[in-house]
């Protein structure tokens, strides 16, 4: 197997009738969907049970995916929808209107953000994740431990990239405050 074959190579040539390509695909993504899935729940079974039924509809609906684009927007899509899915069946609460979807924003995007900050942001999303609602979580989760870039998060969330870019400033602001002010 080349390694450096790309997941839309790979793809290319599941729906080329190679089904044994897509244990490729299963291991390059598995431990990143459950570390995602951790940021929504908290059972490890629950979570494991989702990423498998993630990758059952891929598969299924592996024929439709496009091969110009990239596969991990579309993946992580399934699982998103997979994860919000299970938190609202636990949670019963009502669905409520989304502000930040609503108006539009400029894409805010801050390429100046240093190293030191981001190991800092992901130390506090260590700290405070579960103390966040989940439209701010995933968002911060998205870009600090999957390292996407605002237009795949925006894709993922199905959100215009301005609100991506609202959403992550806003959950920083959410998170400092939620934790403890560290000393020194």
């Amino acid at each position: 197997m080349d390694t450096t074959e790309t997941d839309e190579q790979i793809v290319a040539r599941i729906q080329a009738g190679d089904k044994e390509a897509f244990g490729t695909i299963l291991d390059r993504y598995e431990a990143k969907l459950v570390r995602y899935g951790h940021k929504f729940l908290a059972r490890q079974e629950d979570i494991q049970d989702i990423v498998q039924d993630v990758f059952v509809s891929a598969y299924q609906n592996i024929q439709s995916f496009d091969t110009t684009q990239k596969l991990s927007p579309w993946l992580y899509r399934i699982a998103h929808n997979a994860f919000v899915n299970a938190l609202r069946k636990k949670s019963r609460a009502p669905l409520s209107i989304d502000f930040d979807t609503l108006v539009s924003h400029p894409v805010y995007d801050d390429p100046a953000e240093s190293e030191r900050e981001q190991r800092d942001m992901r130390a506090m999303l260590d700290k405070g994740l579960d103390k966040l609602a989940p439209k701010y979580r995933e968002v911060l989760v998205l870009y600090y431990f999957e390292e996407m870039p605002y237009k795949d998060i925006a894709e993922v969330l199905q959100v215009p990239q301005g609100t991506v870019g609202i959403r992550l400033r806003r959950a920083k602001e959410a998170l400092k405050e939620a934790l403890p002010k560290n000393h020194g």
